[in-house]
């Protein structure tokens, strides 16, 4: 009985890892989207300009991922019992889910935290479907 057992889930194992992938029809395959929020108000001194934003995104995004989209926001933020509302940057990147991106993506947000004092930068990730 263990024996086909164990035969059973080896077999079906190929067949999941394919029913996954088929989600995607080509030309779209599988990849990462990734949108990170950059808030620009600074605690202590002015918020972050849109010359010091264009430095960031020449410095720090575009040689990080080949692709990016940059839109412009307003966000609300509640620390201690605060709420904070400041002007922020969205940024797209769709990629493909490897190691090395994910690594990419940490460094980006944890060099605007440094360069502009930040305590956070939000991060959401999804799998999707996508083509380019």
């Amino acid at each position: 009985m263990l024996r086909i057992s164990v035969f059973a889930l080896v077999v079906l194992l190929p067949s999941l890892a394919e029913a996954q992938q088929a989600g995607c029809t080509p030309p779209l395959e599988r990849m990462l989207r990734t949108e990170l929020f950059f808030g620009r108000s600074v605690a202590g001194r002015r918020p972050v300009t849109d010359r010091e934003w264009a430095q960031f995104l020449t410095h720090e995004l575009t040689p990080r991922f080949p692709g990016l989209t940059v839109l412009d926001g307003r966000g609300a933020w509640r620390h201690d019992g605060h709420e904070v509302r400041e002007a922020s940057k969205v940024v797209v990147i769709v990629l493909p889910d490897t190691p090395a991106a994910r690594g990419e993506i940490a460094a980006a947000t944890e060099a605007y935290k440094h360069r502009f004092h930040q305590q956070s930068v939000g991060i959401v990730m999804q799998s999707v479907c996508a083509a380019f």
